[in-house]
């Protein structure tokens, strides 16, 4: 065990595989790698995006980053992903699972709002799942039972303040609606998110004797240039005033990744801005 505290961040020459690596923040997830000597994989469907992101952090850091297409709801691509990585660097330390969809369901004004409960497809439900839990199933699975087999390694699932809180509808309302109209968060995110802390807990303690560290991230929102109306709202209900930067998550992913949290595995860290302390 390192005693400098400095060096405990260390993760040069670390294998990071980020899912959903070319998104918003699977981006930031792998700089954040990258900036302290880590070797990110960008895993994502649009393999374009993956490469020219990973190219990006290539420069920007000078340490080996690179972009992968992977189906991950897809065991068998899993699995090659799996092979891809242990031929070309023998090892992979840490994986990061944030591939995730954001709910966007559009319909006319003729209809009711499809991401109401009453209406939500079943289809979609089946689509969302499969991503963004059976994903993470599938790559803890494979990847998490090579990392046994060497005796170490970090999972860490991206999980939401709303796997810990239900979504307050109230922020998605719009006037002169009636409540059969009214839009809303669907259920999907917060079922995933809760079910990526319940995976946490699971995986922390069955591999506890491999030495590996299973630990969730919850963030909250990021300011996007949302509209004006929903930040207003959404802001109220966060105790710092304001949703959350997008860089502000870098340094929680730094810590729960390397040996700064070498002591800390099952645990859920919510960074939020004190949104769940009301």
């Amino acid at each position: 065990m390192q005693e400098n505290v400095k060096d405990m961040f260390n993760l040069t020459d670390r294998v990071a595989i980020i899912t959903g690596g070319a998104g918003l923040l699977g981006e930031k997830h792998s700089e954040a790698i990258a900036e302290f000597g880590g070797i990110p994989v960008l895993v994502d469907l649009d393999e374009e995006a993956a490469f020219k992101k990973a190219l990006i952090i290539k420069e920007m850091f000078g340490v080996c980053a690179i972009g992968v297409k992977c189906d991950i709801t897809n065991k068998k691509d899993v699995e090659n992903l799996k092979y891809k990585l242990i031929k070309e660097f023998g090892h992979i330390d840490i994986l990061i699972n944030n591939a995730a969809i954001d709910p966007k369901i559009t319909n006319s004004l003729a209809e009711q709002p499809l991401s109401r409960f009453e209406n939500y497809p079943e289809d979609i439900w089946d689509f969302e799942l499969a991503v963004g839990l059976k994903g993470a199933f599938l790559c803890s699975q494979v990847i998490g039972t090579e990392m046994a087999l060497h005796g170490k390694g970090v999972i860490l699932n991206i999980s939401s303040d709303l796997g810990v809180i239900a979504p307050d509808q109230r922020i998605y309302r719009k006037e002169n609606l009636p409540d059969n109209m009214q839009p809303v968060k669907p259920a999907t995110y917060s079922v995933i998110k809760h079910g990526l802390i319940g995976l946490t807990k699971y995986l922390a303690t069955y591999w506890a004797d491999r030495n590996i560290r299973v630990n969730a991230l919850s963030p909250g929102g990021v300011y996007t240039n949302q509209p004006e109306e929903f930040v207003k709202k959404l802001t109220n209900l966060i105790p710092v005033g304001r949703m959350a930067l997008l860089n502000e998550y870098k340094a929680a992913i730094v810590f729960l990744c390397s040996d700064g949290s070498s002591y800390m595995t099952g645990q859920n860290l919510v960074v939020d801005g004190g949104r769940t302390c009301w």
